[in-house]
């Protein structure tokens, strides 16, 4: 007679009841809103466009797992929480997995998967980087009066001896600098450098190429680029007046900018020392570094608090009263953070843990497309409710990580939801948003 408890686990019951648990429910699933998933996929025809531009150097005859299907299978796992190629051992014989990558059998493994990323290039990540713009393109029904591209550098620490790793000053560890370029809250950009490197390297061939396609798109779109002190060169300052690009950069702080706003922050702590009151007021420059062909206009915000004096500068073509542009405009930066935060831990922008470069860069790509469907999940799926501006971990544990029990034959797969999942009314609508055209 065989041993049916050898796998059971026992906890303490109450009342009458005995509580036992194992491994033994069949096909049932955590990841409830793979289903969305899909769907919003083939609303935005985002992984066929990648694995349509990539190439695959193995034989036709001998393909059991299509690049389709593993491209699918990697950044719905990371959208789902599953960082680490190890979770595919077991995920891919997980039913409902299958069904949203389109299968029946099991899908790929983790060596299959390693496999995929180790044979990246430099191509493909211009080729993955060309979809993502024309996906952000097609997103509008019309033109945009103004785009704001956000640009800023972020570290992406490494614990190994991976290529192009180096030991950053500012950051104190070995570390790869990757280039983030939001416009709003959709990633236009997410390109892996070593970290040797100055902040704004190769920021302005970004932005001449981002300009060049947008403008093509849109030939009337008014551009701006916004960015701290890092991305304040000589170069690209020039570029932008002569492409009549708009820009709203950071400006370190030297002697010659403390010495012409001097008598206002002399005034600002006599004041803060009769209040005891923060005191904040701007000012404008004209200013010209020694590097500079010619004065530029600078906005001076001027504080003075508990901390001491706080003195702030950005410089901009802009137009506008200074304290709007200050804070409406550039402080609206900020927002870029979150974004890449979200990317970096939400949806593991940070494992970058292969030893090839390349392999790296594909897997920042692979994450950026997963946050890609997090953000068009919320704008396409979940405007207008409690859940359009919850972050991707958040939005996973309420909508997306969901008990399912699947049953699939010939003609049909049901998956049933768990009856006591309290966001169903969201989750339902969120469906019927995605059949819109």
């Amino acid at each position: 007679m065989p041993d049916c408890t050898s796998q059971q686990i026992e906890f303490e019951g109450f009342g009458r009841r005995r509580i036992e648990v194992n491994f033994n429910g069949g096909d049932v699933s955590s990841d409830g809103g793979l289903p969305l998933l899909r769907k919003l996929d083939r609303r935005l025809g985002l992984i066929d466009a990648v694995a349509g531009v990539l190439a695959d150097p193995r034989d036709p005859e001998r393909i059991t797992h299509t690049l389709c299907d593993m491209l699918r299978q990697r950044v719905f796992g990371l959208v789902q929480g599953y960082e680490d190629l190890n979770d595919h051992a077991t995920l891919r014989d997980d039913v409902l997995m299958q069904t949203a990558c389109e299968r029946d059998t099991a899908l790929a493994s983790a060596p299959t998967l390693c496999r995929l990323e180790s044979r990246a290039t430099r191509s493909a990540a211009w080729a993955i980087h060309e979809v993502i713009l024309e996906r952000f393109i097609a997103s509008f029904k019309s033109a945009p009066q103004e785009l704001v591209l956000d640009f800023d550098a972020t570290d992406d620490p490494v614990h190994g001896k991976q290529e192009g790793s180096s030991f950053h000053g500012y950051y104190d560890h070995y570390c790869f600098l990757p280039l983030y370029v939001f416009c709003g809250e959709q990633l236009l950009i997410a390109y892996l450098r070593p970290s040797r490197i100055s902040e704004s390297k190769h920021a302005g061939a970004v932005l001449k190429l981002l300009v060049r396609r947008l403008r093509q798109a849109w030939p009337a779109v008014r551009i701006i680029l916004r960015g701290d002190s890092a991305f304040c060169r000589r170069r690209i300052l020039g570029w932008c007046e002569r492409n009549a690009v708009g820009y709203i950069v950071g400006l370190a702080k030297n002697s010659r900018l403390n010495a012409m706003t001097q008598a206002q922050r002399e005034r600002l702590a006599a004041q803060f020392a009769q209040s005891g009151q923060k005191q904040r007021e701007f000012a404008e420059l004209r200013y010209g570094a020694r590097t500079w062909k010619c004065e530029r206009r600078v906005i001076a915000r001027l504080e003075h608090m508990d901390k001491g004096d706080n003195p702030r500068y950005i410089v901009t073509n802009l137009e506008g009263d200074a304290r709007a542009v200050y804070e409406q405009t550039y402080c609206a930066r900020g927002e870029m953070e979150n974004r890449i935060k979200e990317a970096q831990l939400g949806l593991f922008a940070d494992r970058t843990s292969c030893q090839y470069f390349a392999a790296n860069q594909f897997r920042l790509l692979l994450s950026s497309l997963a946050y890609i469907l997090t953000e068009r999940l919320r704008a396409l799926a979940l405007a207008g409710t409690e859940f359009a501006r919850l972050q991707a971990t958040t939005l996973r544990v309420k909508l997306l990580k969901i008990g399912a029990v699947i049953i699939r034959n010939t003609r049909r797969v049901r998956v049933m939801l768990s009856s006591a999942f309290p966001h169903q009314a969201i989750y339902r609508a969120a469906a019927r948003a995605l059949d819109s055209p």
